[in-house]
């Protein structure tokens, strides 16, 4: 197995019970993102520190070889295994706010804006 997909398989394996209720979360969100947005939001930035020292762990030594543009290749390689995982992953801190009344409901209009 390739490397950054076995710190993606150890990440998950090893904090379970985040990502278990992550998955949850995730679910819910994909099917109403408005009604769990600030719930995905919140679990979704415990989430995201929890990647992001697995991709610092499998990117470390590269880093140190020398080999910083591969390093910045493997940590892209590590996040869009995250995101077969976890597709709305990068849609943690967003907020949806209607920005101006609205007369008719399929005149909907909504803006995100990360947090």
């Amino acid at each position: 197995m390739v490397r950054y997909k076995e710190y993606v398989k150890k990440m998950l394996e090893e904090n379970k019970e985040i990502f278990d209720r992550f998955r949850t979360i995730h679910d819910k969100y994909s099917a109403n993102q408005e009604k769990f947005q600030e719930e995905f939001n919140t679990e979704g930035v415990k989430v995201q520190e929890v990647i992001k020292d697995y991709e610092n762990r499998v990117c470390a030594n590269t880093e140190r070889g020398g080999y910083s543009q591969y390093s910045g290749n493997l940590a892209e390689k590590f996040q869009n295994e995250v995101r077969s995982v976890f597709p709305m992953i990068d849609f943690i801190g967003i907020k949806t706010k209607n920005t101006r009344p609205i007369s008719a409901p399929d005149m909907t209009f909504k803006i995100k804006k990360i947090l």
